[in-house]
Formats: C-alpha cells, structure tokens, sequence
C-alpha cells in the first residue's frame, strides 16, 4: 500500500460539517508486476498529489488479482477534481507499460471522518 495524509487529516469530520470530498479510482492491471507499479506510484504520483493545496490523504490499494483502488481526500471538490484528472494523465504517460485500465472513478462528500495520528506516517511500496 502506498499513503500520504496532510497533518490536518486526523482532526474528526461530522455530518454538520462540510467541505471536504473524496474520490476513489478503481483500474485493472494486464500486465506487470504491482510491486513495479506501486514504487512508481510511491515515488512520482503521490508525492505529486500531496502537493497540492487541500491535500488531506492519498493511499493506494492493493486488492490483489490485478485490481488496484486508490482513495483521496481533499478539503474541496474542485482539488479531487484535479487530482483525478492528474492521475489520468499520470496512468497514461507513466503506466503504459501496465495496460492499466480505469474501471470506476466515483466521489462524494465526506459527511463523516476519523483518522489516528499515525496515518501521517506515509506508507512505502
């Protein structure tokens, strides 16, 4: 698994409060290795996705036979919207040689959040 997550990220969000978004992508992987993938999206995409203003958390998932999911928070729609349209283009310049293919992007309003302190610590593939 892949993580990065803002040190705002583990203050609660409630059903009173608004503002933040999340977006979550899904892809098949044909070919390649995921430990291949994961370190290039370890070392190019996250760190890019983290540096943008309203980053909250970014983790990559592993869900074995090929599938791999990605879950991102943002402090508003606008920047999970730019965040998915950088992983596009970041699939498609940088991950040709896994034929990955984009099976699902969904996102929503985040109505309820808890996080631990510990989620700050990124995660490394």
């Amino acid at each position: 698994m892949v993580s990065r997550a803002d040190l705002h990220m583990p203050e609660p969000g409630h059903i009173a409060s608004a503002g933040r978004f999340g977006s979550v992508r899904r892809y098949r992987m044909r070919t390649g290795s995921i430990d291949e993938l994961m370190h290039i999206v370890d070392e190019v995409f996250a760190d890019d996705v983290s540096g943008l203003d309203g980053f909250e958390a970014y983790h990559a998932l592993d869900c074995a036979n090929g599938e791999v999911l990605s879950i991102s928070l943002f402090r508003d729609q606008a920047t999970a919207e730019e965040s998915d349209e950088r992983a596009l283009e970041f699939v498609r310049d940088r991950l040709g040689a896994f034929d990955l293919q984009r099976t699902e992007v969904i996102g929503g309003e985040v109505h309820v959040s808890r996080a631990m302190a510990e989620l700050l610590e990124p995660a490394h593939a």
